[in-house]
């Protein structure tokens, strides 16, 4: 999007992510080279199924960011912290307490939510989270070298991260890297405990969990 002083575009032009969850994640920040804020959307094909991830804003590939919610389609219904919000089509939710547990359900079919974010008195930086974001195309594409970049480039912005060091293994154990997939893994589990868990049954892991290095 570089060249001009302005970018025009309509969600559906930027290509999505598929989560695991079945949602999917339009990059909103990444496709115009915004630095100055966080945004994404987030959309659920089908009534029912999740459209925003439960989750708060303090775990190790969150930003600690304060959230604002942006029913742009369809309607949904959110949780926060056990309360039900109820969210048709042009609802705003602003939760500003990064420790609130929040997801959301779609009530409607294509329902779409867009979401900005960012740290009080702080410049913006990106989540850790964002580098799987940026890199899930490339191994979509059967490139999982170029995503192996982009976490490494990430590890150097976030410095000891699990979230980073964790999906920087999954990439290089696909890309056929044992060893430093085994290596970045152990440091991951050093970090989170909880990466260890997630390995077990982590199919990005097939191809190294045979190794005795392999956490179990």
């Amino acid at each position: 999007m570089a060249g001009k002083p302005y970018a025009v575009g309509r969600v559906e032009e930027i290509p999505q992510v598929e989560s695991s969850a079945a949602f999917g994640i339009s990059p909103v920040r990444l496709h115009f080279g915004i630095n100055s804020f966080g945004i994404n959307a987030y959309t659920a094909a089908r009534a029912g199924k999740q459209v925003i991830e439960e989750h708060d804003e303090l775990g190790f590939g969150a930003g600690r960011h304060e959230e604002l919610y942006f029913v742009a389609r369809g309607h949904a219904l959110f949780e926060l912290d056990g309360t039900a919000v109820d969210a048709p089509a042009g609802t705003l939710v602003y939760v500003r307490d990064p420790a609130v547990r929040r997801g959301a359900v779609a009530k409607t079919d294509d329902t779409a939510v867009l979401v900005a974010g960012g740290v009080v008195g702080q410049p913006f930086a990106p989540s850790p989270w964002e580098a799987w974001l940026a890199a899930k195309p490339f191994l979509d594409a059967g490139e999982p070298e170029r995503g192996i970049d982009i976490f490494v480039e990430a590890l150097d912005r976030h410095r000891d991260n699990p979230n980073v060091l964790y999906n920087l293994a999954c990439y290089e154990s696909l890309a056929g890297r044992r060893d430093d997939a085994i290596r970045h893994l152990i440091e991951a589990v050093e970090h989170d405990p909880r990466t260890k868990d997630w390995a077990q049954s982590d199919s990005d892991f097939d191809a190294i969990r045979d190794d005795p290095r392999f956490p179990a």
